[in-house]
């Protein structure tokens, strides 16, 4: 009887929840709907008079503002029997405020729009990530991470393409022969799959949620020991992990004409997400540590490269190959937070994780530029991958390998009995 038990425990494990597929498909159509935009606001805060620094000013509010929420919101999270409240809130102010870029007259009124709708995404991403954690079992957890992100990046690069097909229909054949009006008008028409997305989300069925016992007090208590110890490599990696727009910038210099660079940017998210499922395959039969490590190294390497590319063949090869880091790492690294919290308060230990990394990747991007600025790209580029490198050997030495993929299959009720 037990055997079958267990029989039966395998087979549910394969298949990813509903919810999962139902949240993957809220933030592929959430990504679409912000990356027909994103990639426009510097040319569009220019045609309102903005300076490079105010552009750099309204990226770093913005994410700013994000990270500090999602350790918040973390800690409510843990506090309340459901979570989808929570995410809904969070992807409809997003919604709702993102497309009033297009009536702004002024550089600040874009500041605001753009903190606002990170303020959505502080709200959602904590709560979020718990909820696929709670939904999927620990055996397909890397895996449904990694489906999320694989959703995430298709998105980005939908977003991406439409944005470039409805400024070709309005008639600009590059983003910066664009108008302002025809920026504006992009910007109205991504609101349609940001709708879309809320209307998913209300489809989307949240499972029963087990709050554990004295609830508020495992929300004030220390982090587990081997989570924090997690933490440390994780935020030394983020330190490393500048913003791909570099990419952009490098393909730039090397003479990119200014269509190409979206369709690098898409090729890039193209690859991140066909890999991503399969990336978080890999580490729920391989071990989270151990893909997170190798995905750190690949991305070492190739991020390396793209510094040292001469020429824009070359870089797009290495960009490309670069995008396959995040199909190991993405999934990887988030399954690894929800198995190091060992089921005590996910929503403060992906708060905790989102603050942190968020704060480093801020501090990452500006090094990185004004070592650039100083040095060199080759250098910029190459001193990131070397951070990635020791961040990979710090995880290996600080986190010991994971159970066996055979262990986690194991059905959690002690009371079975194999007869």
């Amino acid at each position: 009887m037990g055997l079958k038990t267990a029989d039966s425990h395998l087979k549910k494990n394969r298949s990813l929840p509903a919810t999962v597929i139902g949240l993957g498909w809220v933030s592929l159509l959430t990504d679409v709907s912000s990356e027909a935009i994103f990639p426009l606001l510097p040319i569009f805060l220019t045609t309102l008079g903005a300076t490079n620094a105010f552009i750099g000013l309204v990226e770093g509010a913005a994410d700013l503002v994000a990270n500090v929420l999602k350790y918040f919101t973390g800690v409510v999270a843990d506090r309340r029997s459901r979570l989808k409240p929570l995410v809904l809130f969070g992807y409809g102010v997003s919604t709702a405020v993102r497309p009033l870029v297009a009536f702004a007259l002024a550089p600040w009124h874009v500041l605001l729009v753009r903190v606002f709708d990170r303020v959505g995404k502080g709200v959602r991403t904590t709560p979020r990530d718990a909820l696929i954690a709670d939904a999927t079992a620990p055996a397909i957890r890397a895996r449904a991470y990694g489906f999320h992100r694989a959703m995430d990046h298709s998105g980005a690069a939908l977003g991406t393409l439409l944005s470039m097909v409805l400024l070709w229909l309005l008639g600009a054949t590059t983003a910066e022969s664009a108008s302002a009006q025809q920026m504006r008008t992009v910007f109205l028409w991504a609101a349609v799959p940001g709708v879309l997305a809320m209307l998913v989300l209300v489809l989307t069925r949240e499972p029963q949620r087990q709050l554990l016992p004295s609830a508020k007090a495992q929300v004030s208590s220390a982090l587990p020991a081997p989570l924090k110890r997690a933490l440390l490599p994780i935020t030394l990696f983020a330190f490393a992990n500048a913003t791909d727009a570099f990419i952009l910038v490098k393909a730039a210099k090397l003479g990119a004409s200014p269509m190409l660079l979206p369709l690098l940017w898409f090729a890039i998210h193209l690859m991140k997400a066909s890999t991503a499922t399969a990336g978080g395959r890999l580490a729920d039969r391989y071990g989270k540590r151990n893909i997170l490590a190798l995905g750190w190294v690949v991305y070492a390497l190739t991020w390396s490269m793209m510094g040292f590319a001469q020429t824009l063949p070359w870089l797009w090869g290495f960009a490309v190959i670069y995008g396959v880091s995040s199909g190991l790492m993405e999934g990887a690294e988030k399954a690894l937070i929800a198995e190091l919290a060992d089921g005590k308060a996910k929503g403060k230990a992906f708060g905790a994780y989102n603050m942190l990394i968020g704060f480093a990747a801020l501090l990452a991007s500006t090094t990185f530029g004004m070592v650039w600025d100083k040095l060199g790209g080759g250098v910029a580029f190459a001193g990131s991958g070397a951070v990635a490198l020791v961040a990979a050997i710090v995880l290996l030495v600080r986190i010991p390998a994971q159970p066996s993929r055979r262990f986690l299959l194991a059905p959690t009720n002690s009371s079975t009995k194999v007869d």
